[in-house]
């Protein structure tokens, strides 16, 4: 009886997107390098990034979030509407709340600082495919000093309409964890997480994770949840 090998994990198809030619080159030298990574796909420009994820359909989308012919935002806003199995990371030079929230508004699952160390960035894109989320601790930091000033009772209120579990549930999602982590660190099926997650984002009106995230950083759900235990 001849024994088959094992299949070999399709790599995690990838697009980078940056008006820089040398930081663009440097990142598909970078990614490519990685074991379980493709880049299958350059552009230049946010139109160029929409029209490179329509004909490739990669795994996941790194973006500049300021590039000309359309914004990494924008382009993350149609590549995450158009394809929604493709997540997408935005990178920045800068510390930027603003373009955090408008990002992470647009659909993104990732936001790291360009500074970011070679496996932080990887870790990222790996992050994001399994259906995870990761925003930059700097960054993050940055956002939670800006919040301070939203009193408990407002806070509150945000999560009145969820059960104690699905607080649970988002509060790991904030986290950045995946749904196969959460399952494990709350001792729950998996497709019981999915279920959660489902609920959690149709009582929240949120379309994504990531929002699902930054809903949870901006109204201090972990300090809110930790008052409780």
């Amino acid at each position: 009886m001849t024994t088959q090998p094992d299949a070999v994990a399709r790599p995690i198809r990838i697009l980078i997107a940056d008006d820089h030619e040398v930081v663009r080159i440097g990142l598909a030298a970078l990614l490519d390098r990685q074991p379980g990574f493709s880049v299958v796909a350059e552009a230049s420009s946010g139109a160029e990034a929409i029209r490179l994820a329509r004909e490739h359909r990669p795994d996941v989308a790194v973006l500049d979030i300021r590039m000309p012919n359309g914004s990494g935002t924008d382009a993350c806003r149609s590549i995450t509407t158009e394809l929604p199995d493709t997540p997408v990371v935005m990178l920045t030079s800068y510390a930027d709340s603003d373009a955090l929230f408008d990002a992470i508004s647009a659909g993104a699952s990732g936001y790291v600082l360009k500074r970011i160390g070679s496996e932080e960035l990887v870790r990222a894109i790996r992050a994001v495919a399994d259906g995870g989320s990761l925003l930059d601790p700097s960054v993050t930091s940055q956002v939670l000093a800006r919040l301070r000033s939203v009193t408990n009772s407002e806070e509150g209120g945000a999560f009145a309409e969820l059960t104690d579990q699905e607080r649970r549930v988002l509060a790991q999602i904030a986290e950045g964890h995946s749904n196969r982590e959460i399952a494990e660190k709350l001792d729950l099926a998996e497709k019981t997480v999915r279920n959660y997650v489902s609920n959690i984002l149709a009582k929240l009106a949120l379309a994504s994770r990531a929002q699902a995230a930054a809903f949870a950083i901006r109204n201090r759900l972990a300090e809110l949840a930790s008052d409780h235990e």
